[in-house]
């Protein structure tokens, strides 16, 4: 019935003062043995005295049409035509006609239907409830006292040990490990934590035992978020439900247009048939249709770490004709890397790379660490500095035993008096363009430079050809980096377009573009400085949110791990749900038509009708259900324009 829906209001309960489901199961239950007693004490035992027959089918028939008929007053009370209206009109007609047996079984399997039906949608919530028992009960603070998780607080210091769960978001201070993260990043590959690292409530330590001081507890945790978006996303409704909704109360004045017409013009004897009509109109496999399916794409997003605001999101995913990435930290895995060292004549590259590693241990811009990153790798013993001082966005300068060192860009050298043409000598034009380039000067003499690169994401190739194969038409690739390097990139990759020394403003211009040209746009980003571009879009997808309060708060979407495999079965899932809805609302006007066609011509009476409407019903919950495991088989990953800002085509 349609207030069994997985989706609902709370008005919607119509029986809930009757109490729990187990409840009413039971006597629902009671009920059916009095009205089966009633046939066998008719057939078998008093044949000749009716009484005792009479009597068991009238108590078990009002037991159980009492919650229906009283359902259907409350919804005609508040003046909606509900569909539970037609059930109770349907038992109150059997009773009319003075068969209670009949009355009874009738209302016996509609109101199996119905509790079942809640059951399941008890069930769905349930298990997103149980989310927030992935956190244990206590928590064990490093000074050895044990408390509940609700009682603590930013700041608090615990230890997890190996095979414990993570008590509430925090950060390791302490010792290493690795933890299963597939709760809430749905990567089953375990990552590796070491001090500095962000760690989440209900993940699971595996090896190390680590301190972790507390950064969010209980509703603030990311677990607590996951379910929050799971519960919102569940209370709304997509364009096609809506459509549903907009129609379905007109539904039941027709229904009963057409009972009515049935009880004038059927013959005396065939008067049952309005019943019939009645029973088999009630759609529940047309109602449960959508939100089933909605509940079911849900739950498999979830499973590998998507989640979904509204409905809708999920459902206009499958319609993304052009998809707008961010370079940095979305398409590449925003780390710098060294990929080049060269050294002038007269000096090898453990001297550059002491020398350069040496100054930039003192600064925590993002090449600074890259480059030391390279001399721990290589075992190289750093040297003291002193007079260390850093120009934002420009380079350092430092002493290192007496000598002055420099470091950072070309023109920072060459402000500084520093000769150039040595290190000119060892660089090639394609160098400079594909790489961003560190030059080290010591004093006064340029020494040689490392050059620097953003990798792309090893997934980043293979999930823009999916794209590309699904029929997303334009994959854009938008970057405040240099034009050389956003063309390798874009090239590398597949991309169809791209925009390089692109200003946040740029980018809002070109999504806006794309959805005048009649493109249904979703833009991905790292989420915290995309905000913008991502409420741009028909769809914002926030990668890497997990921790993200920005990306959580922007997207329409949010991916918790950094795998951009996840965006093409986000298209294929949003695709495939709008193909089971269909079929659930194919086969549900199906059902109705055939049943009310049947019921009229007198081939299919009340009992029947009402055992195949629970049948049908289950057919729409179990083809949903297959939705569940969608995706079980994806594995985790092992030119300048005239105006400025239109893209050009990618290089091939």
């Amino acid at each position: 019935m349609a207030e069994a829906a997985i989706v609902r209001q709370p008005h919607e309960h119509e029986h809930e003062h009757f109490g729990s489901i187990q409840t009413r199961l039971i006597l629902t239950f009671i009920g059916g043995v009095l009205v089966l007693n009633a046939y066998l004490a008719k057939y078998l035992l008093f044949r000749d005295d009716p009484i005792i027959s009479d009597i068991s089918g009238f108590i078990g028939a009002v037991m159980l049409a009492a919650p229906i008929v009283i359902g259907g007053l409350q919804e005609m009370r508040r003046g909606r035509m509900h569909m539970s209206v037609l059930v109770a009109m349907a038992v109150v007609a059997a009773f009319a006609l003075g068969d209670f047996k009949e009355a009874g079984i009738v209302a016996f399997f509609m109101l199996l239907a119905s509790l079942i039906e809640q059951q399941t949608a008890a069930g769905a919530r349930e298990s997103v409830e149980k989310l927030m028992t992935l956190t244990p009960p206590t928590a064990e603070l490093v000074s050895g006292q044990t408390v509940r998780v609700s009682q603590l607080k930013r700041g608090d210091r615990v230890r997890v040990r190996p095979g414990d769960r993570i008590p509430a978001d925090g950060r390791i201070v302490l010792n290493q490990t690795t933890i299963d993260e597939a709760t809430i990043t749905g990567e089953s590959v375990p990552a590796d934590k070491a001090e500095g690292d962000d760690v989440f409530a209900g993940t699971t330590n595996l090896t190390g035992s680590v301190e972790v001081e507390v950064t969010r507890v209980g509703e603030d945790t990311t677990l607590g978020k996951v379910k929050r978006l799971i519960l919102q996303a569940e209370s709304t409704k997509s364009p096609m439900m809506q459509l549903i909704d907009r129609y379905a109360q007109w539904y039941t004045p027709v229904v009963l247009m057409i009972a009515a017409i049935v009880f004038i013009f059927a013959p005396g004897e065939h008067k049952k048939r309005v019943i019939t009509v009645l029973v088999v109109c009630c759609p529940c496999a047309f109602v449960l249709a959508t939100p089933t399916a909605m509940v079911a794409g849900l739950s498999a997003a979830a499973r590998l770490g998507i989640l979904i605001k509204k409905i809708a999101h999920l459902e206009a995913a499958g319609d993304i004709t052009a998809m707008v990435f961010d370079k940095t930290g979305t398409l590449t895995t925003g780390e710098l890397t060294v990929t080049r060292m060269s050294p002038v004549e007269g000096v090898d590259a453990a001297q550059l790379l002491t020398v350069a590693a040496s100054i930039e241990q003192h600064s925590r811009h993002p090449v600074a660490m890259a480059v030391c990153k390279v001399a721990a790798r290589a075992n190289i013993a750093l040297q003291d500095v002193t007079d260390f001082e850093e120009t934002p966005g420009r380079g350092v300068v430092g002493r290192i035993g007496g000598c002055g060192v420099l470091i950072g860009r070309e023109a920072f050298l060459q402000e500084r008096g520093v000769d150039m043409s040595s290190a000119h000598a060892h660089r090639r034009p394609a160098d400079a363009e594909a790489m961003s380039l560190l030059y080290v000067a010591q004093d006064g003499r340029c020494i040689g430079w490392v050059g620097l690169e953003d990798r792309a994401r090893p997934e980043a190739k293979k999930a823009t050809e999916a794209l590309a194969a699904l029929g997303v038409k334009r994959l854009s690739m938008l970057t405040g980096d240099r034009w050389s390097v956003a063309k390798k990139m874009a090239g590398e990759l597949g991309c169809t377009d791209v925009q390089g020394e692109c200003l946040p403003e740029q980018k809002l211009h070109l999504v806006e573009m794309l959805r005048n040209e009649g493109h249904t746009v979703a833009v991905v980003g790292d989420g915290v400085n995309d905000a913008p571009a991502l409420a741009a879009g028909d769809l914002g997808i926030a990668m890497g949110a997990a921790g993200s309060d920005v990306a959580i708060d922007s997207a329409s979407i949010a991916l918790m791990s950094d795998d951009l495999g996840r965006l093409p079965f986000l298209v294929s899932l949003s695709r495939r749900l709008r193909s089971v809805i269909v079929q659930n609302l194919l086969f549900g006007v199906v059902f109705v038509l055939g049943g009310l066609t049947l019921g009229i011509l007198g081939y299919l009476g009340p009992i029947t009708a009402a055992l195949l409407h629970n049948i049908s019903s289950f057919i729409v919950i179990f083809n949903s259900a297959r939705l569940v495991r969608f995706g079980e088989n994806l594995a985790p990953y092992a030119g300048t324009a005239a105006d400025g800002t239109k893209p050009v085509a990618a290089p091939a």
